[in-house]
């Protein structure tokens, strides 16, 4: 199931009745405290955290942990930040429980695509600004075929289209570099950290100067980016515009 972005709030009613049902919990990092503290009293809590550059749990672990305790009888939450099947690998763990005969139901949640940019009073898609909304990667799996930026960039420019990048912090600097081959050097950029929750922080820049502010302002995981025209929607982009592209908003 999703959890969402991390306020308890934008938890579907769905997501809630499944938490407080389960015998078992099996939760990411970016599953909240307040999210957690919804789990009945004697429910078991398993961190099985999956963090780029941290200690993680193998995914087989995390796999064979979800079958046994549901073979053994139990209720089992597998509790994901956002939504499972973007970027979660809800998909793969579906997979491999239908597999071997366990019955699966998908609890959707809130992305923090959505929710980051939501957060700071822009959307997705404006009539005005943006016809569609791509979500995308800027972490490709070892060995993958690298995302081909250029190419990303002037189809989104030519279709209007917003990109909302997942994990893309830790190679911000070639995403910038390659999206400036097809998109134009002062196309807005929104970075939201930890979207929803209270120590939420985030900050508006060009294109081109995007690595900098990113440094400046000591902006980390988990971020969402959100390249496009619709960034001038946000409510604290006329503010950014009076004063300087680092600005960096609370």
């Amino acid at each position: 199931m999703g959890a969402g972005p991390g306020d308890p709030e934008l938890l579907t009613l769905k997501a809630l009745k499944a938490i407080q049902a389960a015998t078992v919990l099996l939760a990411d990092d970016l599953v909240s405290d307040a999210i957690l503290a919804l789990a009945p009293p004697g429910a078991r809590i398993i961190p099985v955290g999956k963090r780029g550059g941290c200690m993680s749990t193998p995914q087989p672990f995390i796999e064979k942990l979800m079958l046994s305790n549901a073979l053994a009888g139990e209720n089992v939450a597998r509790l994901k930040g956002g939504d499972p099947f973007i970027f979660g690998r809800g998909g793969e763990e579906a997979e491999h429980l239908r597999a071997a005969g366990v019955e699966v139901d998908v609890v959707n949640g809130i992305t923090a695509g959505l929710a980051g940019i939501t957060q700071i009073g822009a959307p997705l898609t404006h009539r005005s600004h943006a016809q569609g909304v791509v979500f995308i990667t800027g972490h490709t799996r070892p060995g993958g075929a690298p995302i081909d930026w250029p190419a990303l960039a002037a189809t989104a420019h030519a279709a209007q289209l917003t990109l909302v990048i997942y994990m893309g912090m830790k190679g911000v600097a070639g995403i910038a570099h390659g999206l400036l081959q097809g998109l134009p050097a002062d196309m807005p950029v929104a970075v939201i950290q930890n979207a929803s929750l209270p120590q939420q922080r985030h900050a508006i820049a060009r294109l081109d100067a995007l690595t900098q502010v990113v440094a400046q302002e000591k902006l980390g995981s988990p971020s969402v980016l959100v390249v496009g025209n619709v960034v001038r929607c946000a409510s604290s982009f006329a503010q950014w515009m009076e004063s300087t592209p680092l600005a960096a908003c609370a």
